[in-house]
């Protein structure tokens, strides 16, 4: 029987992809964990690999294709000993018969998964009934979620009682038995983003030849989409402080240049080289240690209380932003998370890093200070509670002891989730952040 490979999903909000490269072709035998294709999502370029063997009778997607839905048929496998040319003669038939590709084929599901070394990324099981699981696939039970539908409450008539698409819209005109209260509001599904000028209306304004379009790619809009949601559900805040940064660059000077030395290829190279933002990082991460109120997120039932410090750092790639994570911050020595902050940020801007790599996380740091930025307010990063916008450290005059002198001062601006941190946790926050930066040796015991 042939199988069929589908669109497959590598994170647990992405909806479509771009088929950017085939590793086969048709013809090709392949077995359970050879690499077979490279899927692009807005942030990152993934390795898939087959889970079933035999031979490629048809690839349904070409290679380039941009906006596949997740679990759209790209391609089929002829089983050992099957007719190639039969399963390749189906492929056009049971595209059009399924509204939904892969809906109902038993296996559809599994017949690729993306290439991970890590756990992957958090997703929402099938539901149980009577001890058993409720078979059904991807697309069925996103569609029951949002329908606030009860799965074990919907009749399958997929293979072997597989509940499919046309078996939720079918419940859901019927009335089937809802959800939890608990499970419905977990899948809420986002607020929708405002509404602004048509696109019409938009390029009136403007002379016919005096701009060029570029479209929106995959990066872009899920930068405009999670941007718009923070801003029109999160009551945000802000507070500021001014860092003194002397003793910091002080340390970090002395650190760098007692560095050990590795041989390389290239020579004599520091084992690290510790930044400014290597210390932000460190200092923003052991503040939410100390109040571990403030390290929290917003569910609508419960906060949820994070037991480690996962720092984003806020990372410039072309015609985008993304924000890769130093996991444990806290538990780590500056060397550590300047060595991965470096590794993560080269592989962001080749679009090789894992979801799990940039999901997630506790708070972030956003730091503009390289571009001469004297100070900023970012965007609180869902399902964050917190960021910390820095500015450039400039030489001014401050009092010490009494006496005025000239000091390298850093501002730093918190922007806070109000239904998660309020002012007077904030303000600890931040202060904590600034007794870290200005006392840095503090950082290192």
């Amino acid at each position: 029987m042939p199988i069929n490979i589908t669109m497959p999903a590598l994170s647990p909000t992405m909806e479509e992809g771009n088929l950017a490269k085939w590793l086969v072709k048709e013809g090709d035998k392949i077995k359970s964990g050879d690499v077979i294709a490279e899927i692009e999502t807005d942030k990152a370029t993934m390795e898939v690999e087959a889970v079933d063997e035999g031979t490629i009778a048809k690839i349904v997607v070409p290679a380039g294709t941009e906006s596949v839905k997740v679990n759209a048929l790209i391609a089929i496998i002829a089983e050992e000993g099957e007719d190639v040319a039969a399963a390749a003669a189906g492929a056009g038939s049971a595209s059009k018969a399924e509204a939904a590709p892969a809906e109902k084929t038993a296996e559809a599901s599994k017949a690729a998964v993306p290439v991970t070394d890590a756990a992957p990324a958090p997703s929402t099981p099938a539901p149980v009934a009577d001890g058993k699981r409720v078979f059904s696939s991807p697309l069925a039970r996103r569609l029951a979620k949002e329908a606030g539908l009860d799965l074990s409450a919907v009749t399958g008539t997929g293979p072997h009682g597989r509940v499919v698409k046309a078996d939720v819209e079918k419940a859901a005109a019927g009335g089937a038995k809802s959800a939890p209260a608990a499970a419905q509001s977990a899948a809420a599904p986002a607020p929708a983003a405002a509404k602004g000028p048509s696109d019409e209306s938009t390029l009136k304004l403007f002379a016919e030849g005096s701009y060029e379009l570029l479209p929106h790619d995959g990066m872009r809009k899920t930068i405009a989409a999670r941007l718009t949601e923070s801003t029109q559900t999160v009551p945000s805040y802000t507070v500021s402080m001014d860092c003194e940064l002397d003793a910091l660059l002080a340390l970090r000077a002395e650190i760098n240049k007692s560095a050990p030395v590795n041989k390389t290829e290239k020579g004599e190279v520091p084992a690290f080289k510790l930044s400014v933002n290597d210390f932000i990082i460190k200092a923003m991460a052991l503040a939410l240690r100390d109040f571990p109120m403030a390290n929290a997120s917003w569910t609508s039932t419960a906060r949820v209380l994070h037991k480690h410090s996962d720092v984003g750092v806020a990372v410039s790639i072309p015609d985008g932003l993304i924000t890769p994570i130093v996991r444990k911050a806290e538990t780590k020595a500056l060397s550590v998370i300047s060595n991965e902050v470096k590794d993560m940020a080269k592989r962001a801007r080749d679009k090789k890093l894992k979801p799990e790599e940039y999901q997630g996380g506790t708070t972030s740091v956003s730091n503009l200070g390289m571009f001469g930025v004297s100070s900023f307010t970012s965007i609180v990063n869902l399902p964050q509670a917190s960021i910390v916008s820095i500015g450039a450290g400039v030489e001014k005059p401050v009092v010490r002891n009494g006496k005025i002198e000239v000091g390298t001062v850093m501002s730093a601006t918190f922007a806070f989730d109000h239904r998660v941190i309020d002012g007077a946790l904030g303000a600890e926050l931040a202060s904590a952040f600034k007794r870290y930066i200005e006392n840095p040796m503090s950082m290192l015991v």
